[in-house]
């Protein structure tokens, strides 16, 4: 397990929340922001300015891609696009004084090279898992697999945050089948703003208790 103290933010799919998630962590807990792997800049300037903003970090505290591709695909596809193989040496964590948040690309199966996917990038990394879901309807299928494919690695789980209408049945089933918590839930927002995500943080844990209550 490596020193650096922080989370890495996965989902159970794309597009699912991971990096209004990682703005509230970092809002939360005055946290560094790092995404190591970035595509889909041929159609956004990317989630490290996202984050940067909806968090009001200090640029100090936020750490550039180790790779940024234009094509929206996951980093094997839009890195062969550009004639680029991702080199592991670069995916290592930054040390930083403050706690770290990691958010990765799309699910946990997103192949990153020939030989490596998420998941193993994450296992590398050694840092417990945040782990972002839907709400509704398939939440409950994708979100165990999810979690048995980090539990089958010796991944610990911080918990899981569901995105969307609520859904209490299936946040129950979630908690009690998987073994883990609900650690906040995000309800459809009208507007994401610099205030909604510090309205957020200010309800989250502190990571030093979520890790030592995951330890137990």
């Amino acid at each position: 397990m490596t020193s650096q103290r922080g989370v890495f933010v996965t989902g159970t799919d794309t597009g699912i929340g991971k990096t209004l998630v990682s703005a509230i962590l970092c809002r939360a807990w005055n946290a560094t922001y790092w995404k190591p792997l970035q595509t889909g800049l041929a159609d956004e300037d990317g989630d490290t300015p996202t984050v940067r903003d909806l968090a009001g970090l200090a640029p100090l505290r936020v750490i550039p891609p180790a790779y940024a591709f234009q094509a929206p695909l996951a980093p094997l596809a839009a890195g062969d696009l550009e004639n680029v193989t991702v080199n592991p040496g670069r995916l290592v964590l930054p040390q930083v004084q403050q706690s770290l948040v990691v958010e990765g690309a799309g699910g946990l199966m997103v192949p990153v090279r020939e030989d490596m996917m998420i998941v193993d990038l994450i296992e590398g990394l050694g840092l417990p898992v945040v782990l972002v879901t839907r709400s509704g309807l398939g939440t409950i299928n994708h979100t165990l697999l999810s979690l048995e494919a980090l539990r089958r690695r010796g991944i610990p789980v911080l918990g899981v945050v569901p995105v969307g209408p609520p859904n209490p049945g299936n946040e129950q089933d979630i908690a009690r089948f998987g073994r883990t918590r609900i650690l906040f839930r995000i309800p459809p927002l009208e507007v994401v703003t610099e205030t909604v995500v510090s309205e957020f943080a200010g309800n989250i844990p502190l990571l030093d208790v979520l890790q030592q209550q995951i330890s137990q």
